[in-house]
């Protein structure tokens, strides 16, 4: 697959898991081949990808060619986080969502529809504003596959729910879409030999911006303050935003759910505990 991406012949492999490989060509660059776990899944990263790029804003490795079981790109140098190269990403980051989406929900142009975060489905339908789209499309559809499944009782349910009603008052001032990463949790910035951090794995599409500010916080990151101090300087966020980060964070937390169990689901319902009292 490298090799009729590229037009060059493979010299050399590193496995570095069942589903990643550095390869070596014949020129001497190394480039990662990635084999999707699902249908449609290379189509999806592959378009989220080339999407972010075209904002001319973050840093994304090149996409050089897929099909559809595997994707290649260029292979990201890595090295040790600073405080400069985070603040750098605070502004970029900032500059990526400025760069807007033409609706909540919308996909990377040329990606396909059914899209996924993680190994779990996402549907990249649109809706006219933030909060009945984030409730219908983001949290209310990984909910019900959470208590089909019996990681959330029947009887916790109505407290997500009640999260979802109260949206239009919870979600502060309406915004436009943003061109949201969508799965910006740490193990999908890398930060770069060169200085500067690397979005890899997207799970791209128009949303609030707050969304990919809120995972940024769920799992940790290297110099968050400083993150998030550049991005303030660049884009101010609305009064009152860390009050929602667990709003934001209940979408990536159902998600982990329904693919990860019961200690995902007592993290969602504090969230939405979190989000209604403030």
């Amino acid at each position: 697959m490298a090799a009729w991406c590229t037009g060059q012949p493979v010299t050399g492999e590193r496995r570095l898991s069942a589903t990643l490989a550095e390869v070596t060509l014949g020129d001497g660059r190394v480039v990662m081949v990635k084999r999707g776990e699902r249908d449609r899944a290379t189509w999806a990263e592959a378009a989220g990808l080339r999407w972010l790029a075209e904002a001319g804003t973050v840093h994304v490795p090149v996409v050089h060619g897929r099909n559809a079981r595997w994707l290649v790109t260029d292979l990201v140098a890595t090295g040790r986080p600073s405080a400069g190269a985070a603040e750098k990403f605070g502004r970029e980051l900032a500059a990526l969502h400025a760069s807007g989406a033409r609706a909540f929900g919308a996909g990377p142009p040329g990606g396909p529809e059914d899209a996924y975060i993680g190994l779990a489905p996402m549907l990249n339908a649109t809706g006219p504003d933030w909060p009945r789209w984030y409730a219908e499309h983001r949290v209310l559809p990984y909910l019900r596959r959470a208590v089909d499944d019996g990681t959330v009782r029947g009887t916790e349910a109505p407290l997500i729910e009640r999260v979802c009603e109260r949206l239009p008052e919870l979600a502060g001032p309406a915004e436009p879409p943003a061109r949201l990463h969508g799965d910006l949790w740490n193990g999908n910035v890398l930060w770069g030999a060169d200085g500067h951090a690397w979005l890899i794995d997207p799970a791209a599409h128009g949303g609030h911006r707050e969304t990919d500010l809120a995972m940024l916080h769920l799992f940790g990151c290297p110099h968050l303050d400083r993150i998030l101090d550049a991005y303030q300087e660049a884009a101010p966020l609305a009064d009152g935003w860390p009050d929602r980060i667990g709003l934001h964070q209940l979408f990536p937390l159902l998600v982990h759910t329904v693919l990860f169990g019961r200690g995902y689901a007592e993290q969602a319902l504090a969230a939405a505990e979190s989000a209604l009292t403030g």
